[in-house]
């Protein structure tokens, strides 16, 4: 039989666990860490950063610092929910054509499930074999 994987996208943190031979293993991160922060994070040389060093530099860059995204998806702009995360987000939340909620960073809008995809993006580098099809 194969491996199961299975994934929490969380708010806060994520995790990518492994089902082999009835026991559940928690995938470390590249930082040996069980769980990832859900961030990402842009610098002003075009890096893309994700997890714990995303999350450090939102000290001095919370701008281009995005946390907590999950919260926005399927969300309207115009939504309550969204009006006062705008209140309180150092980052930017836009209106999109169809009125979603989006995040504008250094000019680029982004979605919220593009911005979870660059999370999960991190946590399958993370998996490395573990995320490979059954064999």
């Amino acid at each position: 039989m194969g491996k199961t994987i299975g994934i929490d996208l969380g708010t806060t943190n994520c995790c990518v666990s492994v089902l082999e031979g009835g026991a559940v293993q928690i995938v470390p991160n590249k930082e040996g860490g069980r769980t990832t922060p859900s961030v990402v994070g842009f610098t002003d040389k075009g890096e893309r950063l994700v997890g714990q060093i995303a999350k450090r530099q939102a000290v001095t860059n919370a701008a281009n610092t995005v946390y907590a995204v999950k919260r926005l998806i399927g969300r309207k702009f115009k939504s309550p929910e969204v009006q006062r995360m705008r209140e309180t987000s150092a980052f930017e939340i836009v209106d999109s054509p169809n009125g979603d909620a989006r995040v504008r960073v250094q000019g680029r809008s982004y979605s919220p499930p593009e911005l979870s995809g660059i999370v999960l993006q991190r946590l399958k580098a993370a998996g490395g074999e573990s995320f490979s099809a059954s064999r």
